[in-house]
């Protein structure tokens, strides 16, 4: 933790996870060992980080989110409130064969309220989910994908812009 980051009185930051400067943590967050989170960045209200996630720099996860272990975020990512992320493809109670899938989030990648990312797919740069997608197939990268499954609308831009083509 640096001095420039901010901790709720309420948030749990375990020790051995890393803070980058200027972060925000507020009410009721917690992140647990071995993960880290970047520079810049804000974990709003309720969110969950699980062990060994990593977050980039400059991104906001907004309130009630859970990270679980096999997630990585990359910088400038924006993930919705109440977005949910797997990491097992076949969940059980009891599994002795359990094991993680992993899934990565881009850089620039914006994943709107509600959505659903099943584990195991790629979120490509600058991509977008809209609010309530279920994602279970890999997101090109400058796209906007919704529905359920996600199924591709258009190419975006940077700023998330539809691009004209033709």
């Amino acid at each position: 933790m640096t001095e420039s980051s901010f901790v709720h009185a309420t948030a749990e930051v375990n020790d051995n996870a890393t803070v980058g400067e200027g972060t925000k943590i507020w009410n009721n967050v917690q992140v647990r060992e071995g993960s880290s989170i970047g520079a810049g960045c804000i974990l709003s209200k309720d969110v969950y980080i699980d062990t060994h996630v990593k977050i980039g720099s400059r991104c906001k996860v907004q309130n009630s989110v859970s990270v679980y272990q096999g997630v990585t975020i990359e910088d400038d990512v924006f993930v919705g409130p109440n977005v949910s992320f797997t990491n097992d493809k076949v969940p059980r109670a009891f599994n002795d064969n359990w094991s993680i899938t992993e899934t990565l989030i881009k850089c620039g990648a914006s994943l709107g309220a509600n959505s659903t990312i099943v584990c195991g797919v790629v979120i490509g740069e600058y991509a977008m989910v809209a609010a309530g997608s279920v994602v279970t197939k890999d997101v090109e990268s400058f796209t906007l994908v919704m529905g359920n499954p996600a199924r591709v609308v258009s190419r975006i831009d940077r700023d998330g812009k539809k691009i004209i083509e033709g």
